[in-house]
């Protein structure tokens, strides 16, 4: 449990030095023996700083104890990324058995109040063990999926229009009693089935109940807390009830009654009960927190809440890096069915944990710079607060579109908007789920813009049923300047349209830019470390599809384009002692950056800069100056052709290899560097060379998901990524042409038919990953690490 720091303390403290003694109990040690420390015994989830800020008040222990006991909880608290996604990982060794269990047992009197109501809250989804509980999630996992949710899309934009229109001419209101937990509440009832009636009810009910699981509420509140909750068991059954007499509407309890005769083993009445009341609190609270989380967060960082006023197409982004930074879920909880370890810390069987996943969402071991809200953060969408693995939360598409919805509606009709100053932000006080309990907002009526433009009542920004695409992720740069590097090349110099600095980039690093109706990617080819613009090069293609063109013929100083990026899949390894770099035309601009590199770092390496004509070589005069000792000039009407036989006859162990160039050149050096020692040759390809799937000539396969047990049907027809998405398994993916990687997977079990410009021979030999986007299965299965 972090012993070294427990131990550190305890020996420097424990002969009573300083006024304040030993600030360790050794009377309370964890079950294993180990000391506890002074900041993890402090640890307290019920008020001060992990109410005010849960990932601050823990960066203490992701730096120096990321898994601690804390005797007051008789829990195992964990705190970084890779522990926490692991143990959602294992939902065998660490069991959601305990998810629902009371964080505070009750005494007697509020227990007889429980009983009188015969609450029996059973297993549900989220807190039920294997075998049991793959499949049920299976049996009723259709509703969930993107087809079946984009019904519900309409009904969620009218219903978010009207709760508008009721006050946008008074210049004043609390988001969270007057839209945040209304719409979703109408939303999660209309999803289950349940009538549309008692909603300040249901609230009560809701509240009581997250604090019965989750909460420390005094001895005085408890029996009115369990009064509401057997209220609450009580109405589940009564709607439930009514339900089964008519089980022929729409809705997920429907749906559910309507598959019991064919699983009465799987679908249970006990099971039914518990749902409906589990349900009704899953599917609403947590996305009524989570929307008043992301308006606060957006609206205390106003220079991006302008941002995504004047550029809706980032909402979808927007979205998950609100849920990073402050998602409604703060921590599950899990209890192990067998002695473990996580990290170096053991656990005896039965240890119970607190998974702070909103810690995990701000580990700077996995996020740069997680303290910043980054609307185009690329990997936002990597945060745990939907869970992970086999018990992830099934109806996070549906929470997203409805917090996509919000901000839509709300950047368009109220730009602005802003906190009305001098209120206090308050939250129910539980180990769980977070948001604040109101949410004052303040405007000028005069100032909305539908008085003066009604058309943008009209305007509609198409949703996102799950994940993101990183496609979506852009910002606006404008044309600083447009230089002659060549003959038929341009060199670009691109700035932000607001002149702020612009993400750093490491040598092979490219962006994608939208040229009219195209996207296309170019490498970086400027200084890393200058992060006031980006410069790339651009060769006109006679057999252009229109990308080289545009930019030769139509691209003006002034003008502004969408740009993605920087990405890299093109990566320098830092630790090669020598370097062979060999590029072909336009291929010298992401090497250019390499050699830059190497230079900067004194590392010995050579560049080979192959062209037609010396007047066609992009950039050849900084080639010459920045690389001259190390330059090798091959121009073909000069008679001084590569030979690439020559140049690799000889292998060597202490170089890598790096080239960017035409099929033909690459093609020669994999050729020629057959006899070298096994990935010492790194390619970029211009192109992909993939065509559309022939049903004809392609089998169906199997996936079968090794962390979720669920299991995938992929069509001849239909790519490994479109499969997986439409199972609603969030993938992320870039060009889906089979250059970038962005959309690779882990795979445990089955032969990989490769099909991508990415990894290389020997990654391919392993047989441990894929892309997605393109490849497939050589047999009838594959087992994805998903």
């Amino acid at each position: 449990m972090g012993a070294e720091s427990a131990s550190a303390t305890t020996t420097a403290t424990s002969n009573g030095e300083g006024s304040g003694g030993c600030p360790v109990d050794h009377a309370r040690l964890s079950p294993t023996g180990c000391p506890v420390s002074a900041r993890a015994a402090a640890f307290d989830p019920f008020t001060g700083p992990y109410q005010e800020d849960p990932p601050g008040s823990l960066r203490w222990s992701r730096d120096e104890e990321p898994v601690f006991y804390n005797p007051q909880l008789g829990y195992w608290v964990v705190t970084r990324y890779e522990d926490v996604k692991a143990i959602f990982r294992d939902n065998i060794t660490f069991s959601p058995a305990n998810v629902l269990e009371k964080i505070t047992p009750f005494g007697d009197e509020a227990n007889a109040v429980l009983a009188k109501y015969d609450y029996g809250m059973s297993r549900t989804l989220v807190n039920e063990d294997e075998p049991a509980h793959m499949p049920r999630r299976r049996a009723l996992m259709e509703p969930f999926t993107p087809p079946q949710l984009a019904h519900h899309e309409p009904m969620v934009r009218r219903l978010v229009r009207e709760h508008v229109d009721r006050f946008i001419d008074k210049g004043k209101a609390d988001l969270v009693d007057e839209m945040l937990y209304e719409i979703p509440l109408t939303v999660a009832l209309h999803f289950l089935g349940v009538p549309e009636e008692d909603m300040e009810t249901l609230r009560r009910y809701s509240v009581a109940h997250t604090l019965n699981t989750w909460g420390r509420p005094a001895p005085e509140e408890q029996v009115a807390v369990a009064e509401n909750v057997g209220k609450f068991w009580q109405y589940a059954g009564t709607v439930l009830d009514k339900m089964r007499e008519d089980p022929s509407g729409p809705g997920w309890m429907q749906y559910g009654i309507r598959l019991q005769p064919e699983m009465p083993d799987v679908i249970t009445d006990s099971y039914l009960h518990s749902m409906m009341m589990a349900g009704i609190v899953a599917a609403h609270e947590t996305t009524a927190l989570a929307s008043a989380n992301a308006i606060k967060l957006l609206l205390e960082n106003r220079s991006l809440w302008e941002e995504l006023c004047a550029d809706p197409s980032l909402i979808a982004n927007a979205v998950e890096e609100c849920l990073r930074f402050s998602g409604s879920i703060v921590a599950w909880r899990r209890i192990t069915t067998k002695a473990t370890k996580i990290g170096d810390v053991e656990l005896p069987e039965g240890a119970k944990l607190l998974i702070v996943n909103t810690s995990a969402n701000h580990d700077e071991r996995f996020f740069d710079n997680p303290d910043e809200l980054d609307l185009r953060r690329e990997n936002a969408s990597d945060h745990l607060s939907f869970g992970y693995g086999a018990h992830q939360c099934m109806g996070k598409n549906l929470a997203r579109m409805e917090i996509q919805i919000f901000l839509e509606e709300l950047t368009t009709r109220l730009p602005h908007l802003e906190l009305a100053p001098g209120q206090t932000f308050t939250y129910l006080p539980n180990t769980s789920f977070r948001g604040p309990e109101h949410l004052w907002v303040r405007w000028d009526p005069a100032k909305n813009p539908e008085r003066e433009r009604p058309e943008i009542l009209d305007r509609q920004v198409k949703i996102t049923i799950g994940q993101p695409s990183r496609r979506s992720i852009s910002r606006t740069m404008v044309v600083r300047e447009v230089a002659r590097a060549a003959d038929e090349v341009v060199r670009i110099t691109l700035a932000d349209v607001r002149d702020r600095p612009l993400p750093k980039w490491s040598p092979g690093s490219h962006v994608d830019i939208e040229l009219g109706e195209l996207s296309r990617q170019y490498s970086l080819c400027g200084d890393p470390d200058d992060r006031s613009c980006y410069q790339i090069a651009v060769q006109k293609d006679r057999e252009s599809r229109g990308g080289s063109r545009y930019v030769h013929e139509r691209l003006a100083v002034g003008d502004t384009l969408r740009v993605r990026g920087p990405r890299n899949h093109f990566k320098l390894d830092p630790d090669a002692r020598r370097y062979l770099f060999i590029a072909g035309g336009i291929g010298i601009t992401p090497i250019l950056a390499m050699a830059d590199h190497a230079r900067r770092q004194g590392k010995d390496y050579e560049l080979h800069y192959c062209g037609s004509t010396r007047a066609a070589m992009a950039l050849l005069d900084r080639v010459t100056r920045d690389h001259g000792d190390a330059l090798v000039l091959h121009v073909s009407d000069e008679g001084t052709r590569l030979d690439v036989e020559s140049l690799l006859a000889e292998p060597r162990d202490d170089t890598q290899i790096y080239s960017c160039g035409p099929q033909r050149l690459l093609d020669a050096l994999a050729e020629a560097t057959s006899h070298w020692p096994e990935d010492s040759l790194h390619v970029e390809h211009f192109s992909s060379d993939l065509g559309e799937l022939d049903p004809e000539k392609e089998h169906a396969f199997d996936l079968r998901l090794a962390d979720s047990g669920i299991t995938v049907t992929v069509a001849p027809d239909q790519t490994v990524l479109a499969a997986l998405r439409a199972a609603n398994i969030d993938v992320p993916s870039d060009c889906e042409e089979g250059l970038c990687g962005s959309c690779e997977v882990g795979v445990t079990e089955g032969e990989i038919d490769h099909r991508d410009k990415v990894l290389t021979k020997a990654e391919r030999a392993v047989n441990n990953k894929m892309m997605t986007c393109c490849s497939r299965a050589c047999g009838d299965r594959l087992t994805l690490a998903l």
